[in-house]
């Protein structure tokens, strides 16, 4: 008999822990309670507050990627037009070197053309 009065008085400890908690969760604020509709709009608040900020932290970040783009385009054009102007000023200077060496060719001619008349 002993066993039984234990097992029976585990049931009645059980009972009255399980007695306990559902009355804890009565007294617990339900959600249609001032205080709780409260915390809700506060929680909203602070989570909307916390949306707007990530909004924008990412505007910053496009911005930002936009700006570093157009750098990056402009430095590409920049440099692009500079190779061009070397390659334009290199094509230059290869004209003006054909042009000295058909001059230089020309006036050598000249010459020769000078002394063969004087030779006859």
């Amino acid at each position: 008999m002993k066993h039984l009065n234990e097992f029976a008085d585990r049931r009645k400890a059980a009972a009255e822990a399980k007695q306990l908690l559902l009355k804890k969760f009565e007294k617990a604020p339900k959600p249609t309670d001032p205080e709780m509709q409260a915390k809700r709009a506060e929680r909203e608040a602070i989570a909307a507050a916390r949306a707007a900020r990530q909004a924008e932290r990412e505007r910053i970040k496009q911005e930002e990627r936009d700006r570093k783009l157009a750098e990056a385009a402009a430095v590409s054009e920049a440099a692009e037009a500079a190779a061009k102007a070397l390659q334009a000023e290199s094509s230059n200077r290869i004209a003006r070197v054909i042009a000295d060496e058909a001059e230089r060719k020309a006036e050598r001619d000249r010459r020769y053309a000078a002394r063969k008349a004087r030779q006859r």
